[in-house]
C-alpha cells in the first residue's frame, strides 16, 4: 500500500507504511554486558560465513553527534536514557493539527507516517564514536571555501549535487529526485522507513535498502575496485570476511551526490558484526581528505524486526518538483516586472 503527500520542505517522498508498524528495538550491550556479547557465537550458512540475513531497523533517538550538555561522556545514564525515551514519547503525535483546517493540509506527513522512534537504541551519548569527542571533524579549508562559493551563487543558479537550483530538475538533489541518499546516508537513520533487508548466497551479500529502494550487491570474494574512471551513485563496494566480520570497502563514487560536503574522494570502510540474536553491530569510518581533517566512524546499531518490507514508491514527477521549479519561474517573472 503506497500513497502520495506532498511535503513543505523540498524533499517530496512516496512512503510506505511499514516503518509505522516495526517492533520496538532492543537496546544495543551496554558496558556491563559487553563481555556477554562477545562470548555469543553467530549462526553461520550453510557454506561457511556468519549469517548476517534477517531484516533490520537502524531508527535510534540516539544523537548523530554528542550534545553539549554530556559532553566528555561516551554513555548515557539509565535515568537519562529514561527521560529522553519520555521526551521522545510525548513529542509523537500529529504536530497540533486540526482536522479540516489549512495547517493540517499545508503540514508535512502526520505522526502515522514518521519512524523517528522512541529508544535510545545504544546507551552512547552520539552515533559518532571517533573522535572521542563524539563530534564530526572540522572541514577542511578547501572544503570551507566551496561551501561558501556554493552560499554565493545566484537564487537562480544551478547548483549541481547541492541540489538548490531551480533552473531545471538537474539542479535539484538526487534525494529529492528520488535516485539516492548516497553513502553512507543511506545506511544511516532518517526519519522514516528506516529498514534493510540482507541476504547472502556464496560470494555475495545483497543489501535491499528500503528508503528510495534499490540494493546493494556486494561480492566477498576479495576482487579489486573496479576501474577508477568508472563512478557510481552509491560508489563502488567489495568486501571480505575478518573473522566474523563481513568488511565492505567502497570507493569510486560520483560528484553528483554530496555527504556533508565530500563527493567524489570519499572513502567508506563499513564493519558488519553480529552481536546477539537479531543484532548488527554496523560501524562506518568516513575518510575524505579534501573535506574532513581527519577520518570519523559512527556506530549504528540494526535491530532485526522479522517483518517485511514494502515497495518505496518515489519518481523524479512528483508534486514537490513541480511546485519548485514553477514557483520559480514565478518568483523570476514578478522580479522581472518590478525591474520594469
Amino acid at each position: 500500500m503506497n500513497q502520495r503527500f506532498l511535503t513543505i520542505a523540498v524533499t517530496v517522498a512516496m512512503l510506505s507504511p511499514l516503518s509505522a508498524f516495526a517492533q520496538t528495538p532492543r537496546v544495543a550491550p551496554t558496558p556491563d554486558s559487553a563481555a556477554a556479547a562477545k562470548r555469543w557465537t553467530p549462526p553461520h550458512t550453510p557454506w561457511g560465513e556468519p549469517d548476517l540475513q534477517g531484516t533490520y531497523s537502524n531508527r535510534t533517538i540516539t544523537p548523530f553527534e554528542r550534545p553539549a550538555n554530556v559532553a566528555g561522556r561516551e554513555f548515557f545514564t539509565a535515568e537519562e536514557v529514561a527521560a529522553l525515551e519520555k521526551r521522545a514519547q510525548e513529542q509523537s503525535g500529529d504536530e497540533g493539527r486540526t482536522k479540516g483546517t489549512r495547517g493540517d493540509v499545508e503540514r508535512a506527513y502526520n505522526d502515522f507516517w514518521w519512524d523517528r522512534g522512541t529508544k535510545v537504541t545504544t546507551p552512547r551519548t552520539s552515533l559518532v564514536i571517533d573522535p572521542p569527542d563524539g563530534r564530526v571533524p572540522e572541514q577542511t579549508a578547501d572544503a570551507k571555501k566551496r561551501a561558501a562559493d556554493e552560499a554565493k551563487r545566484p537564487a537562480f543558479r544551478g547548483t549541481g549535487a547541492n541540489g538548490r537550483g531551480t533552473d531545471t530538475w538537474l539542479d535539484r538533489s538526487t534525494f529529492e529526485r528520488c535516485i539516492t541518499r548516497g553513502m553512507p546516508g543511506a545506511m544511516s537513520p532518517t526519519a522514516y522507513n528506516n529498514n534493510y533487508r540482507i541476504t547472502q548466497s556464496p560470494g555475495y551479500v545483497a543489501i535491499q535498502i528500503e528508503m528510495l529502494g534499490g540494493a546493494r550487491v556486494i561480492p566477498t570474494d576479495g576482487r579489486p575496485h573496479v576501474n577508477q574512471a568508472i563512478r557510481q551513485w552509491m560508489g563502488n563496494s567489495v568486501a571480505r570476511w575478518e573473522g566474523d566480520t563481513l568488511v565492505v570497502d567502497t570507493t569510486n563514487f560520483t560528484d553528483k551526490v554530496l555527504y556533508r560536503g565530500a563527493a567524489e574522494n570519499l572513502h567508506l570502510v563499513e564493519r558488519f558484526t553480529r552481536v546477539g540474536p537479531g543484532q548488527i553491530d554496523y560501524r562506518v569510518t568516513i575518510t575524505d581528505p579534501t573535506t574532513f581533517t581527519k577520518p570519523w566512524t559512527l556506530a549504528i546499531p540494526y535491530v532485526d524486526t522479522g517483518e517485511d518490507m514494502f515497495e518505496y514508491a518515489c519518481h523524479e514527477g512528483n508534486y514537490g518538483m513541480e511546485g519548485i521549479l514553477s514557483g520559480a519561474r514565478e518568483e523570476e517573472r514578478a522580479a522581472a516586472e518590478k525591474g520594469k
